[in-house]
């Protein structure tokens, strides 16, 4: 994962490999909505901001109304004042964001939403680290429920996150293979926690930083 802070260079999706994905880290101002996923997004397809048209699937997955590029999706998320959007050819990507804080009731949660493996393993974790091990597990969840296209309501324990030699990897998906999937925990900054998902072959991860003064 190569993480690099740049303006958004106006042949970027020239940049764009088959076998990665893009994961952008911006500021996020709610006054501003979807402005910046929209020129970001108009910057990869070559066109004005203006021009792109946003659509958004049955269970409310944003996705690109237009056809310049049929290979291209993406996916967003935004918690507190950051956001992260990942962009992608041939795959659906999925990603999630959580800034870090206390969560005191972190494991009544889990015992109502997670798996009974997921619960055994938070309950195992000291209570000092349990918000951020909460954390990493919904955002994991997250980011494979957009990538399917399906939201909370598609039941949080029909999926089973877990590590595997000290790497996130989804342990059970109801109704499809786990492991066709690949899972990635994103090292953005030491307040946030955030998860990257999508179902196919294993591709490199760049992390761009966006300048701050992009509009």
């Amino acid at each position: 994962m190569i993480s690099t802070c740049v303006q958004i260079p106006a042949n970027v999706a020239e940049h764009l490999r088959d076998d990665e994905i893009h994961v952008w880290h911006l500021p996020y101002h709610r006054r501003r909505g979807r402005a910046p996923l929209r020129s970001l997004l108009a910057g990869y397809l070559g066109i004005d901001a203006h021009q792109l048209a946003l659509a958004e699937g049955v269970h409310g997955r944003p996705a690109l109304a237009c056809a310049q590029d049929p290979s291209l999706d993406f996916n967003w998320s935004h918690s507190g004042e950051h956001a992260l959007i990942a962009i992608a050819r041939s795959i659906r990507p999925g990603i999630d964001l959580e800034c870090l804080r206390r969560r005191p009731r972190a494991l009544d949660i889990a015992r109502r939403y997670f798996s009974a493996d997921e619960v055994a393993a938070l309950s195992a974790v000291p209570e000092a680290g349990r918000s951020a091990a909460f954390l990493e597990l919904w955002t994991a969840k997250e980011a494979v429920l957009k990538a399917l296209g399906r939201g909370i309501a598609f039941g949080l324990e029909r999926l089973s996150i877990c590590r595997v030699d000290g790497q996130l990897a989804l342990r059970r998906l109801d109704g499809d293979d786990a492991g066709a999937w690949q899972l990635h925990a994103l090292r953005i900054d030491s307040s946030l926690v955030a998860a990257l998902a999508w179902r196919g072959e294993q591709r490199r991860i760049r992390l761009w930083t966006l300048a701050s003064d992009v509009r």
